[in-house]
């Protein structure tokens, strides 16, 4: 129950999040609801896609869509207000990271993924809502321009392959390596960490 009302957090972050992108993008109601879904429901598409479960999970269970359709529509009516709630939806969106990437990687192992393959789905199923909302807004994704934001993601699958392969108890290693998705996601944004970038070409 706790895991699940963590994964409807994090799907209406995520969702908000998408929504007020679109919002900023100047996109219509249509617009900022697609967009929303798909930040929110694109991770763990991408991921059933990519392990051959169709069709997807969240795609045959109603309060996935409702939940996202909804919040998406809260945030085209009071935007400015939520616009406002900066900080709290970035903790949401750091929790919902990293329940997703967790969660994506546990699911991968149990259906006979490797632990490589594994780690990479589960960090693609925190990142990659986000990652198709760039695109379809035409902007460069934002895990490939700056801020700690996928690494997190991949250490908290990295956390899940470990316990796995120690044999721990699959509940605790979970909460355990999405704590520490949160932790590493918040503490960047705190100290503004980036990963770095090449400089400029040399001229001349």
């Amino acid at each position: 129950m706790i895991l699940t009302a963590l994964e409807f957090l994090g799907l209406i972050a995520f969702a908000a999040s998408g929504a007020l992108a679109a919002v900023r993008s100047r996109l219509d109601v249509f617009g900022v609801v697609v967009v929303g879904l798909t930040t929110a429901l694109g991770g763990g598409v991408i991921r059933d896609v990519l392990l051959g479960i169709t069709p997807p999970t969240t795609l045959r269970t109603w309060p996935y869509l409702a939940v996202c359709g909804g919040t998406a529509l809260v945030v085209f009516v009071f935007h400015p207000q939520i616009a406002k709630l900066r900080r709290a939806v970035l903790l949401a969106d750091a929790l919902g990271l990293g329940v997703f990437a967790t969660a994506g990687t546990t699911i991968a192992l149990n259906a006979g993924a490797t632990p490589y393959a594994a780690c990479l789905i589960g960090m693609t199923t925190g990142i990659g809502g986000g990652a198709v909302r760039d695109l379809l807004l035409r902007e460069i994704p934002l895990v490939l321009r700056k801020e700690i934001y996928a690494v997190a993601a991949l250490a908290g699958a990295v956390l899940v392959v470990i316990g796995h392969a120690l044999r721990l108890p699959p509940g605790p290693v979970t909460v355990v390596a999405a704590a520490v998705v949160v932790g590493v996601r918040m503490l960047a944004l705190w100290r503004r960490w980036n990963a770095p970038v090449a400089k400029g070409p040399e001229t001349g």
